[in-house]
Parts: C-alpha cells; sequence; structure tokens
C-alpha cells in the first residue's frame, strides 16, 4: 500500500468513529450514503450553520466522507468545491466600486472581506475537530497530484497555502532532536521520508542516530501529533567534506564531539507533501545553529554538503544548444566523455571533465537564469534565500545512480556565516545577487572562455 493511501485509511479510520455522531447532528442514517452531491450541500450547511457543536459535528462528517471516496472522486469533489465556493463577484464588484467611489479603511475592510472566496471560510471550519489539520494536510496532498490535470484547483491550492502559511508560522513550531531512543513510529516517517539519502532501514538509521558526532532535528507542529513536518540530518566534522560517502560510510571513524569544529547539514527533507512551498526549513537551519552552538561551543564552521539537483539538465540543454555563451568547441569535446558509462572509475575522463565541470558549475549557480529571471538550482535558492554563501563546488561528492544523473557527482557546500546571513540574505532578496566565495567567482565566467581557463581551486 502507498504512503498516501496508507495516510488517508489512518485518517479515515480515525475520523470514522466521531463521524457517526456527526450524522445524528446532521440528520443523516447510518447507512447513508456521502456520494459528492451529499458531501457538497454538508459543505454548504458547514459554510452557513452558526452553532459550534454541529459545526464540528459537520466538519467530520466532510472529512470522514472525502477520506472514503475514491482518488477520481476526490478529485472532483475538490474541483466541484472550489467553483462552488469561490468570491461572490457581484458583491465584490459593488465593493470595489464604493470604495473607489470613496476611498476610506471601513470601505477597504468591506472590500477585503468581499474579496475573500468562500472557500477559505470553508477551510477554516474543516479545520475545527480534532485530527482537521492532518486531514486538510493530506486533502491538500491530493490538490497538488491532481493540480496538473485540472488548473480550476489552482485556485483552491492558493487559498490553503494562505491559510498554512499562518498556521504552521514559526511561532507554533516545536524543535526536537531525533536519536536512538525516539518512538519507533517516528523513525519510521523519518526512513520513509528521507528524500536526499535514502535510509536502508533501521540498521542504517541507527548509524545515523546513534553516533555521538551525529544528529538529527525535526519540527513539530502541535495539531499534527507526532508527524515531522521536517528534518536535518547533521554531522560534527573537523572540516568541510567533499563527498557524501565517508559521511554514510558503515566503517567510518567517529569523532568525539567536543573535538568537532564544523557542523555539516547533509540532508534537509521535507515530511509533509502537503505542506510544499510552506517555508520553514530556514528556521530550522538557523534554529538548529543556535541549538549545537549551544552544547557545543567549539564549533566554529556551519555548512551544508548539499546536491546540485538541476545541474545536469542545465548543462545537457547548454550541449543541445549550438549558441551556448558558456560552452565553446574544447568544452564540448571534454563533455562528451560524460555520456561514456562508468566514466567517474576512469582517471583521464575524471582529468579532462576536472577542467570544465566545476567553471561551468560556478558558471550555472552565479549566472545562469530561468525565463523569469531565478537561480536555477532549486536547492541553491532555498540555501542563498536563507542566507548561505555558496562557498565550494566539488567533484565527485555524490556517486550515487541519482548523484550522477542530477549533478554529473557534483556536490556543493554552502556556508552559514551566522554574522553575514541577514546580509546575504538582503542581496539574494532584494538584487537576485549570489553571494558566493572568491575561488567560485573567479571561476565563473559568463562566457565561452571560461571553457578554455584551467580549473582553479574551489577551495576558501
Amino acid at each position: 500500500m502507498s504512503e498516501a493511501a496508507t495516510n488517508r485509511t489512518y485518517i479515515s479510520g480515525l475520523l470514522q468513529t466521531v463521524a457517526e455522531r456527526g450524522r445524528a447532528w446532521v440528520g443523516l442514517r447510518r447507512a447513508d450514503p456521502l456520494g459528492l452531491d451529499a458531501l457538497l450541500g454538508l459543505s454548504e450547511k458547514l459554510l452557513t450553520g452558526r452553532g459550534e457543536a454541529s459545526g464540528v459535528a459537520l466538519a467530520r462528517t466532510v472529512l470522514a466522507g472525502y477520506a472514503a471516496l475514491a482518488a477520481p472522486q476526490r478529485a472532483e469533489f475538490l474541483v466541484r468545491a472550489a467553483k462552488r465556493f469561490g468570491p461572490d463577484l457581484d458583491a465584490l464588484a459593488r465593493q470595489a466600486k464604493s470604495f473607489l467611489d470613496d476611498p476610506n479603511e471601513a470601505r477597504a475592510t468591506r472590500l477585503l472581506k468581499a474579496a475573500e472566496p468562500k472557500r477559505q471560510e470553508w477551510i477554516r471550519r474543516l479545520n475545527h475537530p480534532p485530527g482537521g489539520t492532518l486531514a486538510l494536510v493530506r486533502m491538500r496532498e491530493d490538490i497538488l497530484a491532481a493540480m496538473a490535470s485540472d488548473p480550476a484547483l489552482a485556485a483552491l491550492d492558493d487559498d490553503f497555502l494562505h491559510l498554512f502559511g499562518s498556521w504552521f508560522n514559526r511561532g507554533f513550531l516545536v524543535l526536537r532532536r531525533i536519536d536512538w531512543t525516539t518512538p519507533a513510529n517516528i523513525l519510521e516517517k523519518i526512513i520513509r521520508n528521507e528524500a536526499v539519502h535514502a535510509i536502508d532501514g533501521f540498521d542504517e538509521l541507527r548509524r545515523r542516530l546513534e553516533p555521538p558526532d551525529r544528529r538529527l532535528y525535526a519540527f513539530f507542529h502541535p495539531a499534527l501529533g507526532d508527524e515531522p513536518l521536517i528534518f536535518v540530518e547533521v554531522a560534527l566534522t573537523d572540516s568541510i567534506p567533499g563527498a557524501i560517502a565517508p559521511l554514510l560510510a558503515p566503517d567510518r571513524v567517529q569523532l568525539l564531539p567536543q573535538l568537532a569544529t564544523t557542523a555539516v547539514f547533509y540532508s534537509i527533507s521535507n515530511a509533509q507533501k502537503g505542506l510544499a512551498r510552506v517555508s520553514f526549513g530556514n528556521f530550522l537551519i538557523k534554529q538548529v545553529v543556535e541549538e549545537l552552538k549551544r552544547e557545543l561551543p567549539r564549533l566554529q564552521t556551519f555548512v551544508t554538503l548539499s546536491p546540485a539537483p538541476g545541474f545536469a539538465r542545465w548543462l545537457n540543454a547548454e550541449r543541445a544548444n549550438e549558441e551556448s555563451r558558456f560552452l565553446n568547441a574544447e568544452a564540448r569535446r571534454a563533455l562528451a566523455l560524460l555520456d561514456h558509462p562508468n566514466w567517474p572509475s576512469k582517471a583521464a575522463a575524471v582529468e579532462a571533465l576536472a577542467r570544465v565541470l566545476p567553471p561551468l558549475a560556478a558558471s550555472y549557480f552565479i549566472h545562469a537564469r530561468s525565463a523569469n529571471g531565478r537561480v536555477i538550482d532549486p536547492v541553491a535558492r532555498f540555501h542563498l534565500g536563507n542566507g548561505a554563501r555558496l562557498e565550494r563546488i566539488s567533484m565527485l561528492g555524490d556517486l550515487s545512480e541519482t548523484g550522477l544523473r542530477q549533478s554529473y557527482g557534483l556536490m556543493v557546500n554552502y556556508l552559514y556565516d551566522l554574522d553575514h546571513i541577514e546580509e546575504n540574505h538582503e542581496a539574494y532578496a532584494n538584487k537576485g545577487e549570489v553571494v558566493a566565495s572568491t575561488p567560485i567567482r573567479r571561476l565563473a565566467r559568463p562566457r565561452s572562455a571560461a571553457a578554455q581557463e584551467p580549473a582553479r581551486s574551489v577551495e576558501s
């Protein structure tokens, strides 16, 4: 059974008992089927009702009925709800005209109220019963899955995102350290949701949790109980690493935490698909830095060891572009080696590629932009937006199948310098400037000449 199906089964069972009582409140017999029309009708009652107890019962019944639907019916229900509970456009037009005729605060407030779609109040009321928040997070998973085939759900997704941004505000989040004594149900979720470097069972998880030079922290929300929202894995080291394999090796030499000078954030994973684009990863890193500094004052360097998931796709597009400003004939000849199987095991191929890949990667991060002017790499956008500095690029940092497919093995270090985080964030947010170390800036050239120069060291 898939993760999504397991979650829905859980939610359905959780709400089934309380929903039966809700049926009595709203006049439904136990045998009454809850089809789409019935659920939409109950949703309408939920929006127009004023009673608190009956409202909770209605919300429970709608959530339980929704969880029991098959996937195509859930998608259809969401589309119909999105259209049915939109804003009252006539009322909005009247309030807009009233405001334009005589702009003042009172009329602005009425305009704002008229502009809010009924969908948002519907979502708020569905959140009232116990378990409602988790059920809504799962509902948004369904919206995200169905949006590609029905654009009508985009407006409903915007409403969820708007409300989740407030409900999952940093002030509500709780940071917890996860260790080998953490309850098994939470550890299972960590294994299942690790998105960067897969965890192959409890033995491997133990190697990431139990040694004294390893840490794992997660954010939780009181309304979601033992469901982690996002988690970060940390290695305590005495230097900045350039490859992931030594950090995860079963036979690695452990380091006494008191001797560590560097904290390496080597994996950050969102555990709730329904909270995609709800930003709290930046708070997680900054709070973990503070926790580690309190525990281990000797730590001086806080750095990531990150993938570059967009690099191979970008480079392949540049190779296909005969007018690429980043590639010349020499670079193209070297890059042809990437098409050969097992190139990382061939010393000559690695030597040739080492002359072109790091400069191209530096240009990718600093100069390449999407059509809307954004930094292309999603991981880079995340860390640069948090105020980190692009510190170092490493060849052959991740030789796993995923690492080679996404980035031809390249890995990146982003440095979190506590004295400059806010300054770096402002430079990126306001000017789109990528703050990078001097060696990386020297490597990057927004012209084909970059490919002609030997690769310089990218170490800070």
